[in-house]
């Protein structure tokens, strides 16, 4: 079962990487990797404790949030919001192909995927 949730999750990914070549505006080549590791950011709020930093972290990597976000981008034809929708989603993709799921508020390798390492 974990191979079929990784290829599923490398289905969406792939679909978001297509659909940002689409997107009406361009950014160079190079932000991308950047613009790909921004969501990794909400891991600061582990610095308060492990409860604020599965909050963050799971805000910002949760699917749901990022439908929304990219919901409110096609709505009001703003391609910036746009873009962070599927960077947010891609993003969670990536991870959840990495094995790094949504966490539980007790630790960061605690996770909806099982325990990191």
């Amino acid at each position: 079962m974990d191979k079929v949730i990784k290829l599923e999750e490398l289905a969406q990914f792939a679909t978001v990487i297509v659909a940002l070549y689409y997107l009406p505006m361009h950014i160079s080549w190079w932000a991308w990797p950047a613009l790909f590791l921004l969501p990794d950011l909400s891991m600061l709020g582990y610095l308060a404790s492990p409860a604020a930093g599965a909050v963050s972290y799971n805000f910002f990597h949760h699917k749901l949030v990022a439908l929304a976000v990219i919901g409110l981008g096609w709505y009001t034809g703003v391609p910036y919001i746009l873009l962070i929708g599927l960077v947010l989603y891609g993003h969670s993709s990536m991870d959840r192909i990495m094995g790094y799921g949504l966490k539980y508020l007790d630790g960061f390798k605690h996770t909806h995927l099982g325990m990191i390492g």
